[in-house]
């Protein structure tokens, strides 16, 4: 590959996209939200929820200077990030706060960059940061899981059209908004049967004194607010 060529491909990667109709935006953002509310679809798609939980775990462990043993992703979409280094303090707390939190603030940024008409430029850092955790994960469903995604984001970069580039990049945004609300939801109601004891909500109470029930309003106002947030930009007359 020449100068040329490379110079080419920085500046389709950096460079801006015409904005999509208005009617793929809500198109989009109408199958994200089914996809969250259909049980089935949710069962079927809320592993890329747990990419982004994990990944936020494991990226606020790195951010503290944890050691960052590696991450696993399970087929009954649940995941685990194990790290080393001091078992309370700051660090742990973040690091431990950062999953529920991951997928809300991923898609807010993503929302970012498509209300600035950067979508190649947000399919290319999905792919960059999806590479940077398959070298995390430490089990075999899970870095096919991790690889399958970013494949498929790949694809869609070098050989989509800019329309279905544009669809792709929407719906994924759009499907972490919603989908970052869904389990936070779930995981109140496992601890409401008495489950979930070494759920991220009940660790931080352990570390903090703060009530689990406190850091799930977190989660959730969190949530909650991105998506406000993304859809005033997603949705804003171009």
């Amino acid at each position: 590959m020449d100068a040329r060529t490379l110079d080419e491909l920085w500046t389709a990667v950096t460079g801006t996209q015409p904005d999509p109709p208005g009617w793929l935006v809500l198109a989009t953002g109408a199958a994200a939200l089914l996809t969250v509310l259909v049980r089935p679809l949710w069962r079927a798609a809320r592993g890329a929820v747990t990419i982004a939980h994990e990944g936020g775990h494991g990226l606020a462990a790195l951010a503290t200077r944890r050691r960052l043993a590696g991450i696993r992703l399970h087929s009954d979409t649940s995941g685990l990030t194990l790290s080393y280094g001091r078992a309370t303090g700051p660090g742990m707390v973040l690091t431990a706060a950062a999953g529920y939190t991951a997928p809300a603030l991923l898609g807010l940024g993503c929302a970012a960059l498509l209300a600035a008409g950067r979508v190649t430029l947000l399919l290319w850092l999905a792919i960059a940061l999806l590479l940077a955790l398959l070298v995390r994960i430490r089990n075999a469903f899970g870095f096919l899981s991790v690889l399958l995604a970013g494949g498929a984001f790949f694809l869609v970069s070098w050989f989509g059209s800019p329309e279905v580039q544009a669809g792709f990049a929407f719906l994924g945004t759009w499907f972490l908004l919603f989908g970052a609300v869904r389990p936070v939801l779930e995981l109140q109601a496992q601890r409401r049967r008495g489950g979930a004891h070494d759920s991220d909500a009940d660790q931080l109470a352990r570390l903090t004194g703060v009530p689990g029930l406190a850091w799930i309003g977190l989660f959730l106002v969190t949530a909650l607010a991105a998506l406000a947030l993304a859809a005033s930009w997603l949705l804003a007359p171009r």
